[in-house]
């Protein structure tokens, strides 16, 4: 199944499910955090409108008002599950090595997740306006101490992420030990969240194995895999919910999309592009974005499918509040 979730006026909008030509809609009659609260019910019903909508049925499906498909929730925890670019980012910020041997996880903001073409304003270019390209999973409710085999069974739907980052701020943060507040703004998702079979084959060992593709202004900035993942996303759910419970709706990041082939491959972050310049050339020579710099992110299956829809999206200069 493919999901998304339509602007009503409402704080979580209307669900939708999505035909396998992204052009196709019908009602879900409920939003996406419910269902995924009582998902066991919610799913057959579901399953039965898509078949409905796939043998024809629906209605044209309006793209201006698709949001993300959970536009907000309960808990966002992003990992850093590649450790590529984990290695990259200590050059990058002269960081101390970081432990393998667990996953790094942080809990950001999930109040509200901006949709695929959101506008997203940020105030002072000097701030270090960086994107990152990741996959994420939305599970439902998992009890505490849940181990990673059966974790498994309660991711319930993949996501694709843009998690923005405020570079110049996060060290300052990192700093404190307190954890990230300024650096980290709302994250951004590709319209439709799908179900782990729409992946067929890139859904394997718990990673989500696609390409992502990444144009800055237009111009190839990276076309990264996330098959590299030190840590599946059944072992960072299970990471997660060591010591409590994760609530039904929470969303689970992989961290930045990173390959060793980056020579080739490319990168899913400036931060990451300016470190491998580092080492390369002794500094940085790419900058940040600017206002009216431009980002677009889409997943590719092996087989040439783009199930999550695009991120597509310009940046603008926050208005000043009084």
């Amino acid at each position: 199944m493919r999901l998304a979730t339509l602007r009503d006026g409402s704080p979580d909008g209307v669900l939708v499910l999505v035909s396998n030509d992204g052009q196709r809609m019908i009602s879900g009659g409920t939003t996406l955090i419910a269902a995924i609260a009582d998902w066991a019910t919610a799913e057959p019903a579901l399953q039965a409108l898509a078949t409905r909508l796939n043998a024809g049925g629906g209605d044209p499906l309006d793209h201006a008002l698709i949001a993300a498909p959970m536009p907000r929730s309960w808990q966002w925890l992003d990992g850093s599950a590649f450790h590529q670019h984990g290695d990259l980012m200590q050059i990058a910020f002269s960081m101390p090595p970081t432990p393998t041997d667990r996953p790094l996880m942080y809990q950001g903001m999930s109040d509200r997740f901006y949709g695929p073409t959101d506008p997203i304003p940020f105030g002072s270019e000097a701030n270090g306006i960086d994107f990152e390209g990741e996959f994420g999973v939305i599970v439902d409710a998992v009890p505490m101490g849940t181990t990673a085999a059966d974790a498994a069974g309660h991711i319930r739907l993949i996501v694709q992420i843009n998690d923005w980052s405020l570079r110049t701020l996060a060290p300052v943060e990192m700093k404190t030990g307190f954890g990230w507040i300024q650096a980290k703004p709302p994250c951004s998702m590709a319209p439709f969240a799908v179900t782990p079979d729409e992946l067929g084959a890139d859904w394997r060992d718990g990673r989500v194995c696609c390409d992502l593709a990444i144009e800055w202004n237009g111009d190839r900035f990276g076309l990264v895999n996330g098959d590299q993942m030190a840590f599946s996303f059944p072992e960072l759910v299970a990471h997660a919910a060591a010591t409590r419970d994760l609530v039904a709706g929470t969303i689970i990041g992989s961290g930045t999309v990173s390959n060793r082939e980056y020579a080739t491959r490319g990168s899913a972050c400036i931060s990451e592009r300016r470190a491998i310049e580092m080492i390369a050339e002794g500094k940085p020579q790419t900058a940040f974005m600017a206002h009216g710099d431009h980002v677009r992110m889409e997943g590719r299956t092996s087989d040439g499918r783009t199930p999550f829809g695009a991120i597509d999206q310009g940046i603008t200069k926050a208005q000043a509040r009084t």
